[in-house]
């Protein structure tokens, strides 16, 4: 059994792909870094409809949710500022945690 945690992010599109490097080469790599989480995904929403932004997901998978629990009480608050102060104003985000059934 796996909980899954999933990020979904709306991303203004004129700035898109310096968004995705940063996820891709700084964010992700920090999350995973702290050795909760022991697989990932990262997709881009394609039923998504607004010219002006695009969403994408980012799920993060964990064996437990102890150590889901531990994410967010010692590593999660830091994290998440630190991206809402990168990019604050061209993103909205929302979280959802899920039970493998």
């Amino acid at each position: 059994m796996m909980i899954l945690y999933n990020v979904t992010i709306g991303i203004d599109r004129d700035i898109e792909k310096v968004w995705v490097e940063w996820m891709k080469n700084t964010h992700i790599p920090e999350v995973l870094k702290i050795g909760i989480f022991v697989q990932h995904r990262f997709y881009k929403v394609l039923s998504h409809d607004d010219e002006d932004t695009v969403s994408y997901c980012v799920q993060y998978y964990t064996p437990t949710i102890e150590q889901f629990n531990l994410y967010i009480k010692d590593h999660a608050s830091g994290l998440i500022e630190q991206h809402r102060s990168k990019f604050e104003g061209k993103h909205v985000a929302f979280r959802t945690l899920l039970e493998e059934v």
